[in-house]
């Protein structure tokens, strides 16, 4: 099944937390989308590895993705080796996107940027033939995306582009909040963590909010890209 974008994640949210509404923007128009998480997020101190694989579904259909797939990668043991290498190199070969989404390479979480380099290797990787994969025991062809850009979880950066996402913040929000055990609930009798007081929502928003006016907008999402990205003057001008 080919795809127009694939977002790669170390875990189950967080592709909702750091481009939800871009995410909802692109279906929202009929772009193939597909969430690819490293792992079941079984350390997390909230919910269980099932619990948040009921609850990513409950995200996929408020975000109207085409596809979630999961490496089983061991959470906490996202490392750049051959073994993990393949694993994400396959699921390139397998969906064959113009563009994929990693994490920022520079993070909070160690497993955000083992995530970032695995997936940076695996790109380039996965267009180089003599490198062999197997699908169903059919054979791969190679494969490159043309494009990679990196979201922002918690570290900021200086973005390269920032998305208008006014009219699909509240819809990323209801796919956060699909994540009933890990973010804020006043019910919920589970230990504290970074991410589930409500100061963290708040800041979610915030952070929104703060992007979107730096382009004019409500809100927006930033991301960044290595690589320098062209602008088309003349279709601004004609716009």
């Amino acid at each position: 099944m080919k795809l127009d974008i694939v977002v790669f994640a170390a875990h189950p949210d967080d592709a909702e937390l750091s481009m939800g509404g871009t995410i909802a923007k692109l279906t929202n128009v009929g772009f193939k989308i597909g969430i690819v998480d490293l792992t079941g997020g079984e350390l997390g101190t909230r919910g269980s590895k099932l619990i948040r694989k009921i609850e990513s579904q409950n995200a996929d259909k408020i975000l109207n993705i085409t596809v979630r797939d999961n490496l089983n990668i061991k959470d906490g043991h996202i490392f750049v080796d051959k073994e993990n290498t393949l694993k994400i190199i396959k699921a390139i070969r397998k969906y064959q996107p113009k563009i994929i989404f990693a994490p920022y390479f520079k993070d909070r979480h160690p497993d955000h940027i083992e995530a970032s380099k695995l997936i940076k290797r695996a790109m380039f990787f996965a267009g180089l033939p003599k490198i062999k994969t197997s699908l169903n025991s059919k054979l791969q062809n190679a494969f490159r995306p043309k494009r990679i850009f990196y979201f922002m979880q918690t570290y900021e950066f200086q973005p390269s582009f920032i998305v208008d996402i006014s009219e699909t913040f509240e819809t990323k929000m209801k796919a956060v909040f699909a994540y009933q055990t890990q973010f804020y609930n006043e019910k919920s009798k589970e230990p504290e963590t970074f991410i589930s007081t409500p100061e963290f929502i708040n800041f979610l928003e915030a952070r929104a909010k703060t992007f979107g006016f730096k382009i004019g907008k409500k809100y927006g999402e930033a991301f960044y890209s290595e690589e320098l990205i062209e602008l088309d003057l003349i279709n601004i001008l004609k716009g």
